[in-house]
């Protein structure tokens, strides 16, 4: 079969052989595939990701000198079924599945791997116990979505966000887009979005974003010095305490404690609003944590590859909270496809070209200029 090869950073299509379905596996016939920028990363980092992933406990992610079929955001069509498989869809069926393919030697990331080959190629091989058939309704565009989506409702599961909050997305390529698109899908009301390409802050209005800042002019945290229901200072916070604790004394028929207590029970206590740092470059981390609301909560989705730091002695004043967000779980994985079957969420804007395999080292040339493209699908039957 026909495969692009990614070895010492360098795309190449060749021929190589097409998987045969182990136990448990399903050979796929690939619709589409696309090109994320973890795979971006990974091209170029690999050893920087391949270190880290060793010190996590997984030793076979790809190096530079490996040669790897990258892809792992794919749908495509069974083809033949491996032993000991349920053989649960015909011939021809679409299907999309986890980017997990188990080995005899365990677990293996689907394009990321030289043990798991992935969707550049004409065929793929998945685990049947992670293959999800996609709805008919769905076009095989917007089913190959279903990955990245997956991740950006895992970073939106991840932070808790309450439909009255404020959510801030700053950064809007393909993550911060798709952040957006669940935020909406998951009914929050007020969206903020900020990028410096003005082609992204385009595509954040499409996907749903109520608020677009350009950060060159205007800073995404300037909504927030008029907004009460958020502190700006220190002083807001404790003044928050005294004010608090004057009127409960000034009433004496229960206890001040049980009241306060009560209060926070019932969502009075303050919160900030919730960022998604979806950039991924040194120096965005401290600089939301200085300039964000006190009592913010970060999700952090952005993919840094070199060392970063910030000062934990502000994010101790302003009692920032940190999550960060890898990837998602089956359910979470078919919840997205789900909500893309039933038109709840709508991953349209994000795919700005398709190409051929032969297209495949320059369409990742193209996604460096963010003016250009969000997503790049790949159809390995152009």
């Amino acid at each position: 079969m026909r495969a692009v090869v990614c070895e010492h950073q360098n795309l190449e299509v060749r021929e190589t052989p097409t998987p045969v379905p182990a136990k448990g596996q399903v050979l796929l016939k690939v619709q589409r595939t696309g090109i994320c920028g973890s795979d971006l990363h990974a091209r170029v980092h690999a050893d920087a990701a391949a270190d880290v992933a060793a010190e996590v406990g997984y030793d076979d992610f790809m190096r530079p000198d490996t040669p790897v079929v990258m892809g792992h955001e794919f749908v495509g069509e069974v083809v033949e079924y491996g032993p000991g498989t349920k053989r649960r869809w015909a011939p021809g069926t679409s299907v999309v599945a986890l980017p997990l393919l188990r080995q005899p030697d365990g677990l293996h990331m689907t394009g990321l791997s030289p043990k798991a080959g992935g969707g550049y190629a004409e065929y793929v091989a998945v685990s049947e116990a992670v293959a999800f058939e996609v709805p008919s309704n769905v076009p095989v565009e917007h089913a190959a979505m279903t990955e990245p989506l997956a991740v950006a409702w895992h970073a939106v599961r991840k932070g808790d966000v309450g439909a009255k909050d404020v959510a801030v997305v700053i950064g809007c390529g393909p993550i911060g887009l798709a952040v957006i698109l669940m935020l909406k899908a998951s009914g929050v009301r007020t969206v903020v979005a900020s990028d410096l390409s003005a082609g992204r802050r385009e595509l954040a209005r499409r996907c749903g974003a109520d608020v677009v800042v350009d950060p060159s002019s205007e800073s995404p945290w300037a909504r927030f010095a008029s907004d009460k229901r958020y502190l700006t200072s220190a002083e807001d916070l404790m003044g928050l305490g005294m004010t608090t604790m004057e009127r409960l004394r000034a009433v004496s028929i229960v206890p001040w404690q049980s009241v306060f207590r009560l209060g926070e029970r019932l969502g009075a206590r303050p919160s900030g609003p919730v960022v998604f740092e979806c950039v991924g470059v040194p120096g965005i981390l401290d600089s939301i944590i200085a300039e964000a609301p006190l009592l913010t909560r970060i999700v952090v989705v952005g993919v840094c590859m070199e060392p970063d730091s910030f000062r934990p002695v502000m994010a101790i004043n302003k009692e920032v909270e940190l999550r960060f967000a890898f990837c998602y779980d089956p359910a979470e994985f078919h919840e997205t496809l789900q909500m893309v079957a039933s038109g709840k969420v709508d991953p349209s804007p994000l795919v700005t070209g398709t190409v051929g395999l032969d297209g495949v080292a320059d369409a990742f040339d193209a996604l460096a200029d963010p003016e250009r493209h969000a997503k790049i699908l790949v159809d390995p039957s152009r």
